[in-house]
């Protein structure tokens, strides 16, 4: 190993990154091979030595995925995986990083901004700044293309320490990724009961009492409302944008004027709880939203029994059939309507590290660079094709050089993603389609409903962007966020079953206060301000 590293703070795990000598035959990082002017196919395969998080769906050694072997056929380059899943890749990663047993880098690392700067600062993963303009073209060509993600991906101290994954499907509002918890009702219910859309929250609290009521589903199966509390995509929080500022995952939200703030701390948000309390009074909510994981979450949906439900798309719950319909944004007691933008993109700061084990910076730079050429990312991303094991997601259309979608034929597509893509770093940008490969056929459809559902009702013209504070702001963020956030969250569930957000809101005020709650605004108003100069 080139240099030892540096004791890493406790964050990661106290034990110091004391690595072993070079000479050990069960290192985890790969012998230095001293190639140089290194051009693809090798003449001579060579090995690295990567950790990885994969799919539980996916196979246990990532090789036999056909992406990969295409790979190294192409690279002549064999990686030796140790891969894990779920909350074992964290560990996993954590103890490498801080036993010594350090691979050559990391794919799919999913390290925070704060630590990603503390293994900066230990010296455990490196610089990319001079590997990118040295050895990567394709990579250099995407910033060349989309330079704001340059700025995102570089740390306040102006390296760049991890290569990002970028997806971009729609600029602005007309992201993708505006809105994460689509509201899906149950169109065939409506019609079987003679009732029209909703299309304001007292209209669809009396829905709600119909689909109560009359029990379309069945033997008292029927759950009027589900969700998944404080989960992203299946918050029923979509609908608080009918009495104010909205919410949306991270609580965060900027104004027109360039004000950042917190929905939890908005008049609105209170009026949105009342609400909520309202339909939970009514036994119009599903009891098991305060509790009930994914696969549960499905499966009741599956079962056809929920009359709303919110989540990114529809398939991946109650299928792509004509039951269930996008629900238009909901005008409140005092007609205000506004759909609440997330502050998502496509973009993933920290899909590979290279760690400072590694001995082949110049051929670990060169094999990652291909995984940013625009035929590769597409399929790591989203699949491959002529894999005759399974089902393709794409065909390969030989005269147009494209990847052309493949109808999904009922699978939901983040099976089929999950089992076939390799995610990590990798770029799609909007000029890739059409030229590149089409547009999934789920995606083409959302990105039509956000267009015309979603868009004129977003009063919102920003979005907290992509910030990369400083470690010593990062420090304070999570010091905060640790205890402000689970205390936002469990007042909202709280509130919602018992009621009591009127006589407890004076109350949770000062205890945000107490939380910090005004040092956290001024931290991200300040990385707000320094990124839209």
């Amino acid at each position: 190993m080139k240099k030892m590293v540096k004791t890493m703070s406790a964050m990661l795990i106290g034990t110091s990154l004391l690595v072993a000598c070079s000479g050990n035959s069960e290192k985890t990082w790969s012998e230095d091979y001293e190639l140089s002017d290194i051009s693809f196919p090798l003449e001579e395969e060579v090995s690295l030595k990567f950790l990885t998080e994969s799919s539980p769906l996916a196979p246990e050694d990532p090789n036999d995925k056909l992406i990969f072997q295409r790979l190294e056929e192409e690279t002549g380059v064999h990686i030796e995986w140790r891969n894990f899943t779920g909350a074992q890749f964290g560990e996993r990663r954590n103890l490498a990083m801080s036993s010594g047993e350090m691979p050559d880098a990391i794919l799919n690392a999913g390290y925070s901004d704060y630590e990603l700067l503390n293994l900066a600062k230990d010296e455990a993963i490196i610089p990319l700044n001079d590997l990118i303009d040295n050895y990567m073209p394709n990579l250099q060509a995407v910033l060349e293309e989309a330079p704001q993600y340059r700025a995102m991906m570089t740390a306040p101290d102006g390296n760049i320490y991890a290569f990002p994954w970028i997806e971009e499907l729609g600029e602005g509002k007309e992201s993708i990724h505006s809105v994460d918890n689509f509201p899906w009702i149950n169109v065939k219910w409506l019609n079987e009961l003679g009732l029209d859309m909703p299309t304001t929250t007292d209209e669809l609290k009396e829905v709600l009492i119909a689909f109560r009521d009359h029990d379309p589903a069945g033997d008292g199966q029927t759950i009027p409302m589900s969700f998944i509390i404080n989960d992203g995509g299946q918050d029923p929080g979509f609908l608080f944008g009918s009495f104010g500022l909205g919410d949306n995952w991270d609580r965060t939200v900027v104004t027109n004027d360039g004000e950042v703030k917190l929905t939890a701390a908005d008049e609105g948000y209170k009026e949105a709880i009342k609400f909520m309390n309202e339909l939970y009074e009514e036994d119009l909510l599903d009891i098991e939203g305060f509790e009930q994981d994914w696969p549960r979450y499905v499966a009741k949906g599956q079962e056809g029994r929920y009359g709303l439900y919110f989540t990114w798309d529809k398939g991946n719950i109650s299928g792509m059939n004509d039951d269930y319909d996008l629900m238009a944004p909901l005008a409140g007691p005092d007609g205000h309507i506004n759909v609440t933008r997330t502050n998502g993109m496509g973009f993933d700061r920290s899909r590979m590290v290279i760690t400072s084990a590694n001995q082949n910076l110049e051929l670990t730079a060169k094999w990652i660079d291909q995984l940013y050429d625009p035929t590769q990312s597409v399929q790591n991303n989203w699949g491959t094709y002529g894999d005759d094991s399974q089902q393709n997601i794409f065909e390969f259309d030989e005269n147009a050089q494209m990847l052309k979608h493949l109808p999904l034929d009922g699978t939901a597509p983040v099976e089929l993603r999950e089992r076939t893509s390799i995610g990590g770093p990798l770029a799609i940008l909007d000029s890739y389609y059409g030229t590149v490969t089409t547009k999934p056929d789920d995606a083409a459809w959302r990105l039509g409903l956000m267009e015309e559902v979603m868009v004129p009702h977003m009063q919102a013209e920003n979005i907290y962007p992509r910030v990369f504070h400083s470690r010593e702001e990062l420090d304070r963020l999570s010091t905060i966020e640790a205890d402000l956030m689970p205390f936002v969250n469990r007042k909202r569930a709280e509130w919602i079953t018992n009621g009591k957000v009127e006589e407890e809101w004076e109350g949770y005020l000062v205890e945000l206060d107490r939380l910090n709650f005004q040092e956290w605004l001024e931290i991200k108003q300040a990385g707000y301000d320094r990124a839209a100069e």
